[in-house]
């Protein structure tokens, strides 16, 4: 009797525990699906850009004379202090003169003998012209008369050129500055010997207001800007040039585009830019390495994405993630041209109007749906920041 009531409860117990497990599944909550991400996105918008192209260059002198003297002599004087503006015309070196001063004397009677013997030659001529009309001459003298006359004329140009040529070696021995500038230092003393068209320069007047600045582009940049420049919406700039000075400062004054070389340095593969700036304080000074800015082209209509938007794939490609119009994640290859501050100019990959993640990317992957939040660029700070927090500071302020 007492086995069959083990027996039963047993059984009971057992159809308990069943009964339990069976209600247990109905009694539990069903788990439900993970939120959406959150993501920070900037609508991508065209806009009117300046393209800036940054150059490396040198400052060179617009003019540059080397001194050098025309006629060999003693240098008796100099007439100017080393690195002083000096004026065209202005007097730098005397040569002494005395043996130029005796040529010029010399000539000078020279032609006072010509002209001389060119009066007499004249007036026997004019003679022998009447008397052969009277047949009182031969025909041979009068010829002869004639022909003599010729030779004076000839012979007193001869002397007015020797004349001339003493009184222009006379005028080389006194060395005048051909420009306005600014002289370097003597290379000749007071007592040195020079010659006429040597090597070796006596001094050098450099123009310095304005000066040239020299910048090189690789010919790969000018192939490639010329590419841009036949694209919609893509203009030619003002070809307005600013300059950055070695110490890191801006150069006050904006200069212009002169020209452009018309062949590739086949060293360097670059070709030559040549601006013209005012130089009114002579702070720039021939030689100098500085850095130009040119306003080259002008997008109308160019597409920006911020860098922190655009990341690289494992074959170092620009990627970037773009929410589609049903809030699901893209991811696009970019072709980008450059950068501009921190954005990338981009050719193509994005269209204008779609929504590029610039926050919370590494925690979303393409296919993805999220939740985007409208991001926006602080226009002081130049950050990225949410649109109502922009204008409630804008508000605030």
């Amino acid at each position: 009797m007492l086995s069959k009531f083990k027996y039963a409860s047993s059984a009971l117990l057992v159809l308990l525990l069943v009964g339990c497990q069976e209600e247990a599944p109905k009694s539990a909550a069903a788990p439900s699906a993970p939120p959406k991400a959150e993501v920070g996105v900037v609508t991508i918008e065209p806009q009117k850009t300046d393209l800036m192209t940054e150059l490396p260059g040198r400052t060179t002198s617009s003019l540059v004379a080397e001194i050098r003297p025309q006629v060999g002599g003693i240098v008796k004087r100099r007439f100017f202090e080393e690195g002083q503006d000096v004026k065209t015309g202005d007097l730098l070196y005397e040569l002494d003169d005395s043996t130029y001063v005796s040529s010029y004397k010399q000539a000078q009677a020279d032609l006072e003998s010509a002209n001389a013997s060119l009066k007499s030659a004249q007036l026997k001529n004019e003679r022998y012209t009447q008397l052969r009309k009277q047949n009182n001459v031969s025909q041979q003298d009068l010829d002869d008369a004639h022909v003599a006359y010729l030779e004076a004329i000839a012979k007193q140009k001869g002397s007015e050129a020797a004349l001339e040529s003493s009184r222009i070696n006379l005028g080389y021995t006194k060395i005048k500055s051909p420009i306005d500038g600014r002289i370097g230092i003597s290379q000749v003393t007071v007592g040195a010997l020079v010659t006429g068209s040597q090597a070796t320069v006596m001094t050098t007047v450099r123009s310095l207001d304005p000066i040239f600045v020299d910048l090189a582009q690789t010919s790969l940049d000018q192939l490639k800007q010329r590419n841009f420049l036949s694209q919609d919406d893509v203009v030619k700039g003002s070809n307005k040039v600013s300059l950055i000075l070695e110490d890191g400062t801006k150069y006050q004054y904006e200069g212009n585009l002169k020209a452009r070389e018309v062949s590739v340095n086949e060293s360097t593969g670059s070709v030559t830019l040549r601006a013209e700036f005012p130089n009114p304080d002579n702070l720039l000074l021939p030689g100098m390495f500085v850095r130009g800015l040119i306003h080259e082209l002008t997008h109308n209509a160019a597409l920006l994405v911020p860098q922190q938007g655009v990341s690289r794939d494992v074959k170092g490609n620009p990627i970037a993630l773009v929410v589609n119009q049903n809030n699901v994640i893209e991811s696009r290859i970019l072709t980008v041209e450059r950068a501009i501050g921190n954005q990338w100019l981009v050719l193509s990959g994005v269209k204008a109007g779609e929504k590029v993640i610039v926050e919370g990317s590494l925690k979303v992957k393409a296919g993805a749906e999220v939740v985007p939040v409208e991001m926006t660029r602080d226009p002081k700070s130049g950050a990225i920041v949410a649109k109502n927090a922009n204008a409630s500071s804008a508000q605030g302020n």
